[in-house]
């Protein structure tokens, strides 16, 4: 199976507890030793915790996701506001540190708290890998004061899992081909693996298949039937396999593009909540725009507030045409929800776009006048707020009391700079 594939030394880097770390090294406290949370606004007791210290959440069980009026009035606990602006720089800085070891083509930034490095070679210059990754992580608690964990595999995917897996509880772990079937083939629920969620999860569930050496064992030719080209990614993922250059997607799946926010408060009638929808929906089609793709289905994800005992519902929908319009999106947007809303306050929204094909493949009848000048207006409205900001030019919603755009436009990666 493993014959002939290259074994490089790709490391995947996972900052411990990042925004409650920054803001503990920020104020100057112990975040391993002391009770801190990163609470999203302070001013809104609806507000849910960021990022919560292993004291927080050993000694008082506030975890990320928690509300804000659900944290214990306790004179030991920091309540901290993200500066994202700041954990920005400090993730920067980290790169920056990286690169005493590997050349920024070595380096992959996979998120603000997380990178790819491949020390392949490095042994020349530093001495065995083993040695390297310890002086790395030496180096980041003394240098910024961030406890990190590191994972170790002959690929993306194995240096991931052997993080996600096994060194965020002990620190480091290396994930080699011959661990795959005692370490990799066990991991039960699948949604445990990377790449696997919940939905695809239970469709795996449906056909039998519960663990991931089940899913390694099934022929790759029912996952191909079922899954297509997925299909074929999951088979060899099960057995470690993943030949990814650094810095490809790890699993090169449908693409989509979406945003989804919580909002500042209840959201009791349509009118409110479809004021939103309008302003997410004009967010993701200028993404898709600038990106010049279309997609053919549009998803809506709705969570009720937690004061009518939460749920809600995900539903999508597939168009006949491709589409990075606005207001195309909108109208499938209001589709779903007219179906399936069921009155009760809204306090989650997501939406995305997905089966997507190139911008030029989408079909512009010259007997369709409308579409093209809806085209070059979107266009348009894409190069002022790319020029002049994200309020440059707003819908009349966003100056409602329902808009949000207003508020959030302030605010980096949906909080507070």
């Amino acid at each position: 199976m493993y014959e002939g594939i290259e074994s490089r030394k790709i490391i995947c880097i996972d900052m411990r507890s990042f925004f409650a770390s920054c803001a503990a090294a920020d104020a100057g406290l112990d975040v391993m030793n002391t009770p801190i949370a990163v609470i999203g606004n302070m001013e809104h007791k609806g507000s849910i915790v960021l990022a919560a210290s292993p004291m927080m959440k050993k000694k008082f069980g506030v975890k990320t996701g928690t509300r804000l009026f659900e944290v214990p009035d306790h004179p030991s606990i920091h309540l901290i506001e993200p500066k994202m602006e700041f954990f920005v720089r400090v993730s920067v800085e980290i790169v920056r540190y990286l690169n005493q070891y590997v050349p920024n083509e070595a380096i992959h930034v996979y998120s603000i708290d997380e990178c790819f490095a491949d020390l392949g070679g490095t042994e020349k210059l530093w001495g065995p890998i083993e040695k390297t990754i310890k002086r790395i992580q030496d180096g980041m608690y003394s240098q910024f004061q961030l406890p990190c964990a590191v994972g170790m595999g002959p690929n993306m995917l194995m240096a991931k899992l052997a993080l996600d897996l096994e060194a965020k509880k002990t620190g480091f772990a290396e994930w080699k081909y011959e661990d795959v079937q005692k370490k990799l083939w066990p991991v039960t629920p699948l949604s445990e693996m990377w790449g696997i969620g919940s939905r695809l999860e239970k469709t795996l569930n449906n056909m039998g298949i519960f663990t991931v050496g089940q899913l390694a064992q099934t022929s790759l030719a029912t996952l191909e039937a079922k899954f297509g080209v997925m299909g074929n990614q999951l088979y060899h993922h099960a057995w470690g396999i993943d030949l990814s250059e650094l810095g490809a997607p790890l699993v090169n799946g449908q693409i989509s593009y979406g945003k989804g926010q919580v909002l500042y408060r209840d959201y009791r009638t349509k009118k409110e909540v479809m004021a939103v929808i309008l302003e997410m929906c004009e967010d993701v089609a200028r993404r898709a725009r600038e990106a010049n793709m279309a997609g053919r289905t549009i998803h809506l994800q709705v969570g009720y507030s937690k004061d009518s005992f939460g749920g809600g519902f995900n539903r999508s929908r597939s168009i006949e045409e491709p589409t990075n319009a606005t207001m195309k999106i909108y109208k499938v947007c209001e589709q779903i929800f007219d179906e399936f809303y069921d009155h009760r306050p809204v306090r989650r929204l997501a939406i995305s776009i997905t089966n997507l094909e190139p911008e030029y493949s989408m079909q512009l009848s010259l007997f369709e006048e409308g579409k093209w000048k809806e085209r070059k207006l979107g266009k348009t409205m894409d190069l002022l707020r790319s020029k002049y900001g994200s309020t440059a030019i707003l819908r009349a919603v966003s100056y409602t009391e329902a808009g949000t755009a207003l508020k959030r436009a302030g605010l980096l990666g949906g909080h507070k700079k």
